[in-house]
């Protein structure tokens, strides 16, 4: 069962493969998203990334919790 994560307050230069490369340290990614405004096509500073494994994302939660 795969495990999806909110990362929040990410640079507005983040997109997707820069968000799925981070996090790709930490195991499989299935998905990495970054959110953008309907409108502008910017980022909202918010997304997903979805991991394969659960324990991949706790290892993920464990190590970026509270890093910029």
């Amino acid at each position: 069962m795969s495990t999806k994560l909110f990362i929040g307050g990410l640079a507005w230069h983040t997109d997707d493969g820069t968000l799925r490369q981070k996090f790709e340290e930490f195991g499989q990614v299935e998905e990495a998203v970054v959110v953008k405004d309907r409108d502008t096509g910017r980022s909202r500073g918010f997304g997903f990334v979805r991991f394969s494994q659960e324990s991949e994302a706790d290892n993920a939660m464990q190590n970026m919790n509270n890093v910029e």
